[in-house]
């Protein structure tokens, strides 16, 4: 066994290449709904800013240039109610999960330290953790953020890294306001850093989810605090590696130098397309819209099916159980020619539930809506 694949988990996608076969074999092909890639075209005026971008012979710098840091700082204003973000406080990152996978590791964490987030989630907080060599650790959302029990579940011990993900994936859930403070205020009161994953913000529909950086969060201080966001989901722009971080100015200033010295640029191009993406809200009211009537339509159908739906109140997924294990849930859809992701990909709470993702187009979705009644 290699040095690697002992440190890593199993790559989880590669379980699913048998049902995806059996789906696949579906007189009217497969409705892929498994992965959350978008599949609508990139709006005309990103891709008009890219192209206009195009002839950039010199190296890019890591900080991006002083237009990018203007867009992710008014739109942090706008979007996030932020204030007095300056320069200083924000940094673009080449897509959010190269960030989330080595940011423990340029944060210098190692041997010895932990590193925690929820027990359900994105499995790269994990990889995260084993690239690096510290210890993962995992908390139950339901209780950690609750007011009579707020962070005793984690032993803050040798935690350095605690990750926050609203709206979760898998689950589409919001923490609310109360619990983002409690959770601030719980790593604060122990030098925990805090970095909230935040890339599904603009998705919310029961919900209006928070960010971290909203004044009656953070209190007015970004201090042990970043939020991570990126542009794939809210402008199709999953192909670009479009992020960035934003919040304490210190611990974004050590990430740039670092990232300095690793060469870790985003693309004079796409720093281009990321301006005028954030300067444009009409495109993600389009998106958005699409995104509803698809899950609204996917969502009844997979209730009349007699599936149940947990939370799922934001991002682009449902988390629906037949309270069976996952793996026959999954089975028994890819006989209908439906692949979806089972959830023990995303922790062992998962294992009787399933991830609907409504990012197939509309054609499939209708397809996937027919065969599910």
């Amino acid at each position: 066994m290699s040095a690697v694949s002992s440190r890593l988990p199993v790559f989880p996608w590669d379980k699913l290449e048998p049902y995806k076969a059996t789906a696949a074999a579906h007189p009217d092909g497969i409705v892929d709904l498994s992965v959350g890639t978008p599949v609508d075209p990139v709006p005309a005026l990103i891709q008009k800013a890219l192209v206009a971008a195009a002839d950039s012979p010199g190296y890019p710098t890591v900080w991006g240039t002083a237009e990018l840091r203007d867009a992710i700082t008014g739109w942090c204003e706008r979007r996030l109610g932020a204030r007095g973000l300056g320069h200083r406080n924000v940094l673009p990152v080449v897509g959010s999960k190269e960030l989330v996978a080595w940011l423990p590791t340029q944060l210098g964490l190692g041997a010895g330290d932990k590193i925690a987030y929820p027990r359900l989630a994105y499995p790269t907080y994990e990889v995260g953790a084993r690239l690096c060599g510290a210890e993962p650790v995992v908390y139950d959302t339901e209780t950690f953020f609750a007011a009579d029990t707020a962070g005793t579940e984690l032993d803050p011990a040798g935690l350095k890294l605690l990750w926050l993900n609203s709206p979760s994936n898998p689950t589409g859930r919001v923490l609310t306001k109360d619990e983002l403070i409690r959770a601030v205020a719980w790593a604060r009161e122990h030098g925990i850093l805090v970095f909230s994953d935040e890339c599904y913000l603009e998705l919310g529909w029961e919900a209006e989810p928070v960010s971290v950086l909203h004044p009656d969060v953070c209190g007015g201080t970004y201090e042990g605090i970043v939020s991570v966001h990126s542009l794939s989901k809210r402008s199709n722009l999953a192909g670009y590696r479009s992020a960035f971080l934003a919040g304490d100015d210190a611990v974004l200033g050590e990430l740039l130098q670092i990232r300095k010295h690793g060469g870790m640029m985003t693309p004079a191009p796409v720093q281009a397309a990321t301006v005028a993406a954030l300067g444009d809200d009409e495109h993600v009211a389009v998106q958005r819209a699409r995104y509803a009537a698809r899950r609204t339509a996917l969502r009844d159908a997979l209730l009349g099916h007699g599936f149940r739906i947990e939370h799922s109140e934001a991002s682009l997924y449902l988390w629906a159980t037949r309270d069976e294990p996952c793996w026959e849930t999954v089975a028994h859809l890819a006989e209908l020619g439906i692949l979806v992701a089972p959830g023990d990909f995303y922790g062992p709470a998962g294992e009787r539930f399933v991830r609907v993702a409504f990012t197939a187009t509309d054609e499939r979705v209708e397809a996937a809506v027919e065969r599910l009644a």
